[in-house]
């Protein structure tokens, strides 16, 4: 089957199906079709992570990912209650369980206050109040933290899709690329897609995706696994709400933390460990030739050599569960091995610079027919609302309708 449309979305995640919704809302005559390799939405990144909407606490003052974690949280509640999504807002603890962290827990505070988050200074007995079974010295309560399902959320995105008309597709694996007068030819299992815009949205794939597209990406996909594991139902009781270290400011990952989820689990991760594939959701999924590429990149060795501690670390508290086990101690040192057991994992695209650095920043390549989001780090998830409308706009500028563009950076954006 051949069709011929305006915009052909590439992965059925959070900001493939939130770029089309954004397209078709402001222009409903658009033609869209969004192309999702697996046979369900949300399959991988969008529906294997915490589930928490964040605040905006983290993040540079003024930095526009600070902008769209407080106004697109904001925004994906709104979308959660309006479209029947399981939604809570939480709350959490952002905690000091020693006093070198001290420092990194006030420059925290200070980054909150200034990005608008509503934040609050805890001693231990303000600790032990909250949560009676956290450790800590000091902490950070965040009051602008929520939790949904981001699978669901993808679900819902993908009904309200069909409602506008699109043409949503799953297993339809985009296996190559040609051109054809004003348009990009996909090639797909169930046949071609003309489109006059490709937009890849692809994660753990985008970096190929936009190599087959004919793009020459500034970046490549290192896939990192995060494990969690799951408290046993009797011992749920240990936690209220969610409850964060102070995060390591070399790194791009949050650290181990504990999170209540609205089906009244209670998650504890996740880790950041080197994947073996691209979809390694466990330490068997083994691609030789990703292992291959990996191993003549200049750039990945360089990631290596500067980062070998933290991976030693890492991979140890994977293999040896008393490690992770002491990890979560610190937190909450009531837990015992026995209360804890493995649930599932998550496997992260983190993009690798040319010289080896992980970037922690958005990074999206525009050529006249394509749009390549090749990172989209936290608070993808969160934001994927507002980023979504970024793309449509960009989109529209390369459809010239320029209107559009103009009508849906204004209606849906924070000033930068």
């Amino acid at each position: 089957m051949s069709r011929a449309v305006d915009v052909a979305v590439i992965g059925g995640g959070l900001l493939g199906l939130a770029t089309a919704r954004a397209i078709l809302c402001a222009e409903p005559r658009a033609s869209v079709a969004v192309l999702e390799k697996e046979g369900r939405w949300g399959a991988h990144q969008s529906g294997h992570n915490s589930n928490v909407i964040h605040s905006g606490l983290y993040y540079t003052p003024g930095s526009l990912k600070a902008k769209l974690a407080r106004v697109g949280g904001e925004a994906m509640i709104r979308y959660c209650e309006e479209h029947d999504v399981p939604v809570r807002r939480t709350g959490k603890l952002v905690v000091a369980t020693t006093f070198d962290q001290l420092a990194r827990l006030g420059a925290l505070e200070a980054r909150g206050q200034a990005n608008g988050v509503t934040v609050q200074r805890l001693d231990r007995r303000e600790i032990a109040e909250r949560e009676p079974h956290v450790a800590g010295i000091a902490a950070l309560a965040v009051a602008d933290t929520a939790m949904t399902d981001f699978g669901h959320v993808c679900r819902a995105l993908a009904a309200e899709l069909t409602a506008l008309g699109a043409d949503l597709r799953t297993d339809s694996q985009a296996l190559s690329f040609t051109e054809s007068g004003d348009r990009t030819v996909v090639h797909t299992p169930g046949g071609e897609v003309r489109a006059r815009v490709v937009v890849n949205c692809a994660g753990l794939h985008s970096d190929k995706i936009a190599k087959a597209a004919g793009d020459r990406p500034s970046v490549r996909i290192m896939p990192f696994r995060g494990e969690y594991a799951e408290i046993r139902p009797e011992r749920r009781g240990l936690i209220n709400n969610p409850v964060y270290p102070v995060p390591d400011p070399d790194l791009p990952f949050l650290g181990v933390h504990v999170t209540p989820m609205l089906d009244g689990s209670v998650h504890v991760g996740p880790n950041a460990v080197p994947a073996l594939a691209r979809q390694g959701y466990r330490w068997r999924d083994i691609d030789p030739r990703m292992l291959a590429e990996l191993a003549r990149d200049p750039a990945l060795r360089a990631l290596a050599r500067r980062f070998w501690r933290h991976g030693v670390t890492e991979i140890s508290r994977s293999l040896i569960w008393p490690l992770f086990v002491r990890d979560v101690r610190r937190l909450i040192p009531e837990i015992e091995g026995k209360d804890l057991r493995r649930h599932g994992s998550g496997v992260r695209a983190q993009a690798v610079t040319a010289t080896g650095e992980l970037v922690d920043d958005f990074v999206i390549s525009r050529t006249p027919r394509a749009i390549h989001v090749l990172n989209a780090p936290s608070p993808a998830a969160t934001s994927s609302l507002l980023i979504g409308s970024q793309i449509a706009a960009d989109a529209f500028d390369q459809l010239d309708l320029g209107d559009a563009a103009r009508s849906v950076r204004q209606a849906h954006l924070p000033n930068r």
